[in-house]
């Protein structure tokens, strides 16, 4: 499997306080396992959907615990020369970019609406080994009440192309990579309580979107919005115990016209 191309969704990862309650909700509600922590790397614990590397569960470094969060990579082919283009649009580097043994090397950025993100140039660790299948990454997107920059920012940085939804009642566009769409940007509504930022929010398959909410809920999950039946798939939005946000969706249980969208 070679390293993905410039932009794409390549990995995921969140740092939890309780790693071993993090394991055992998402091992229960997407049927992940668990490789041995790394004590080199902080602990860094790898998750597997069917034996294949899917995400990864950490606990935080001391002095940086707080809430727990869902941070997406995208892929470079060379992440210095990528944390040069996020300064120099208005983006801003909270974490260097710094080499991970010979994994790779990582950045953790913030776009200008304020969702932070990571970066990721592969060594001997590409990303996903899968995606779209149950228990796996398929899809993200970037949530902000100021589109306007997000819809600068991200092709100023990656080589993305993009198109709008033609929906009056949402907001949404999407990025693609060499005509592959890859991530999303949706508008904020009222709907969101105030104080709730910009974030990129994680999509995971599952085989069943209500059993995967019934398993979330049951271990203390929060259901957010859905489940809801789209042209897409079944899809419904979660916050975790320890409250990071993602949300799951059943790709084959599809419903209604697929929206039209134009080119920008």
């Amino acid at each position: 499997m070679a390293a993905e191309p410039e932009g794409t969704p390549c990995w995921a990862d969140a740092m939890f306080t309780d790693v071993e309650g993090a394991k055992s909700f998402y091992g229960d509600v997407l049927g992940w396992t668990f490789g041995e922590a790394s004590s080199e790397y902080g602990n860094y614990t790898q998750a597997y959907a069917n034996g294949k590397a899917v995400a990864a569960v950490v606990p935080p470094m001391p002095g940086q615990e707080g809430q727990s969060a869902w941070c997406l990579y995208l892929a470079s082919p060379d992440v210095a020369a990528t944390a040069k283009k996020i300064k120099d649009n208005g983006g801003e580097v909270l974490m260097e970019p710094m080499q991970v043994g010979d994994f790779g090397s990582m950045a953790i950025a913030r776009e200008p609406s304020g969702a932070v993100f990571g970066v990721w140039q592969a060594g001997s660790h590409e990303g996903f080994e899968v995606k779209g299948v149950p228990g796996s990454f398929c899809w993200a997107e970037f949530f902000t009440r100021e589109p306007e920059k997000v819809d600068a920012f991200l092709p100023a940085v990656f080589p993305y192309g993009a198109k709008q939804m033609q929906d009056a009642a949402a907001d949404f566009r999407v990025f693609s990579v060499r005509d592959e769409m890859v991530m999303g940007r949706m508008r904020m509504t009222e709907e969101f309580p105030p104080e709730v930022p910009s974030y990129v929010n994680v999509y995971f398959a599952v085989d069943n979107c209500d059993d995967a909410v019934a398993k979330a809920t049951k271990r203390g999950g929060v259901l957010r919005f859905g489940p809801m039946d789209t042209p897409f798939g079944r899809f419904a939005a979660l916050s975790d115990p320890q409250g990071a946000s993602f949300s799951v969706i059943d790709l084959q249980t599809t419903q209604g016209e697929m929206p039209q969208m134009a080119e920008v």
